[in-house]
């Protein structure tokens, strides 16, 4: 598989916030079925969708540590090596010393392996209704510190933030929860007064691991007590996390 073709896949993959483990053979000694530089992307599900890292001598070693390394967020460094060497360093197949991992290479050809595994995990999403002060400085924080942003706001305000990820118009139900799967994500309300029932219910229809709404404790209580009225369940509104507009904090 040629390397542009690991490239654009790992662009889409990022670009979906799908997360995935991509494992690079770093060295290889003697005769292996690879050599340094081949890639593959290894899915969530521990399967390789694109490349080639070699035949079954160190696949399953590799394969694990990408599944490993997707569950911790951590990388791995995994050396396939014949037998013998493994048992002239004192170390036996699964073992980990010193960042490696080892693993036995039970081909034929008896060469020796070194493959990097680095789990890329989605950005976390900051999601942001409205475009007050608060929604705008905080978009501007959100960049710096990392977060892929989306701005949901009427056509009319999105030009008050400069740069964003992704725009969405408007507070629609069935276009807002669309927003991007499989991402680590906290929505915050700050419509301020304009819009705040229908961008809170949008908001709650998201999916979120954190959900704020900027405003008064007045205003937060009326509101939750109207989309009660409304079928909205209690247990979702009270997961709501109120931040007074004079000590706005996350």
């Amino acid at each position: 598989m040629k390397p542009v073709d690991i490239d654009h896949l790992v662009i889409d993959l990022r670009a979906r916030s799908t997360p995935f483990a991509l494992a690079t053979v770093v060295r290889t000694v003697a005769a292996t079925a690879t050599k340094a530089g081949a890639k593959a992307v290894i899915g969530a599900d521990g399967t390789i969708s694109e490349g080639w890292i070699g035949g079954g001598c160190a696949r399953a070693a590799v394969l694990k540590a990408a599944l490993d390394a997707l569950a911790d967020g951590k990388p791995r460094l995994v050396s396939a090596q014949p037998k013998d060497l493994l048992g002239a360093q004192g170390v036996e197949p699964g073992e980990e010393r010193d960042g490696i991992r080892f693993a036995s290479n039970m081909c034929p050809s008896k060469g020796t392996m070194d493959v990097f595994v680095e789990p890329i995990m989605p950005m976390p999403e900051l999601v942001i209704f409205g475009a007050s002060p608060v929604a705008v400085a905080l978009a501007d924080l959100g960049g710096r510190m990392g977060f892929s942003r989306t701005i949901v706001a009427p056509a009319e305000d999105q030009p008050a933030f400069e740069e964003a990820e992704r725009r969405i118009e408007g507070y629609a139900l069935d276009v807002v929860p669309t927003v991007m799967p499989n991402a680590r994500r906290f929505v915050v309300v700050a419509t301020q007064g304009r819009g705040d029932k229908p961008a809170l219910q949008a908001a709650l229809a998201v999916g979120a691991r954190y959900v704020a709404f900027v405003g008064s404790r007045a205003k937060g209580q009326s509101l939750r007590r109207l989309l009660v009225r409304e079928g909205v369940e209690a247990e979702a509104l009270a997961a709501i996390k109120l931040n007074f507009r004079q000590s706005f904090l996350l």
